[in-house]
């Protein structure tokens, strides 16, 4: 993910419909034959198509103007004509349209492979055919087309996953996230080196997890200070959320209470949210007594691991496996 977008607004326009014809039969031995105007074909309309390959609104960032193609005219010898290509919108599960002038939610695609037709095209104007009567047996007259529809839309994507990870810079997440799926962030011992979100599919009893990993929360980040107050948004979708609490560093104690008040200024359905509590790097040497005195202070049940020896993952994984169980059933328990 090189660019990351998820935010974009797009300017979408539906087809004209096409004129009805003005036409009569013109036959050897018929010079004056009826009326024979074919109608008008229908403009094309503007989907939404969600493609489980994309991850970013990358594409709307590029391309920031979609009109679906005009309804072809009538013909004469009753010839409809042909209906305006529809101008194909894709985006990535997860995916928010919002009308731009009210900021009122249109859709919430969520579904790959659900389709959403948010502007239907022109309706084709009607041939001259379609106006005789008992009375008018040579209409000179045809519809015109209906025009297509424009309007402004901010699309907005909140990431679909499982489980997402929470923790400050540097404490493990992207480890795990590359030892329990085939995820591949970026990885490095310093702060900030996840810069946007990540996904991860990892397996557990045959089941099958998402994992989203976002970028680490430093204190003030609910005043916007950091990075991760700008992708809070795509945990809250999230089934859980996976504390990741670095006992290697001196304020391991802090953590855990800091991560949720940040959560709960940012927004109230992440400090509803269920969760677990993790502690990462146990393969350091005093990390027994560290995690002892973590579970006395927080009076909270945690699961210790290390990404590094993969101690305590599998335990981890089942854990994360049972509480998205609970949650789903309705038997969450913090």
């Amino acid at each position: 993910m090189q660019h990351f977008v998820d935010e974009a607004v797009i300017t979408i326009q539906s087809g004209n419909g096409g004129a009805g014809c003005v036409s009569f039969r013109r036959e050897k031995y018929i010079p004056f034959g009826g009326p024979d105007g074919g109608d008008g074909g229908e403009g094309g309309s503007v989907i939404f198509l969600v493609k489980q390959n994309l991850r970013t609104l990358y594409n709307l960032k590029l391309k920031k103007n979609f009109k679906a193609q005009n309804g072809q005219p009538g013909m004469g010898e009753r010839r409809s004509g042909k209906k305006g290509n529809d101008s194909i919108v894709e985006v990535p599960p997860g995916t928010m349209i919002y009308d731009y002038e009210s900021g009122k939610l249109i859709k919430d695609l969520k579904e790959t492979g659900e389709e959403y037709v948010i502007l239907d095209g022109g309706k084709g104007g009607k041939g001259n055919t379609f106006f005789k009567t008992s009375t008018n047996q040579a209409p000179k007259f045809a519809q015109p087309g209906l025009p297509g529809v424009e309007m402004k839309v901010k699309v907005e994507l909140k990431l679909i996953a499982d489980v997402g990870l929470v923790g400050f810079p540097n404490a493990g997440k992207s480890t795990l996230l590359s030892v329990v799926s085939k995820a591949k962030p970026k990885i490095a011992n310093y702060p900030f080196t996840t810069l946007v979100p990540n996904l991860g599919v990892l397996n557990v009893a045959d089941e099958t997890l998402v994992m989203a990993d976002i970028p680490g929360i430093i204190e003030g980040a609910s005043n916007g200070a950091g990075l991760g107050i700008k992708f809070l948004k795509h945990i809250e979708r999230t089934k859980i959320i996976l504390f990741v609490i670095n006992i290697e560093e001196e304020n391991y104690l802090e953590q855990y209470d800091k991560l949720k008040f940040e959560l709960k200024q940012y927004s109230k359905i992440l400090a509803k949210k269920d969760y677990l509590i993790s502690v990462s790097k146990i393969d350091i040497a005093d990390s027994e007594q560290k995690v002892d005195e973590l579970k006395k202070k927080i009076k909270k049940d945690i699961v210790p691991f290390s990404a590094l020896t993969k101690k305590g993952l599998n335990d981890l994984l089942y854990r994360i496996k049972d509480k998205i169980y609970q949650v789903e059933n309705g038997e969450t328990k913090r």
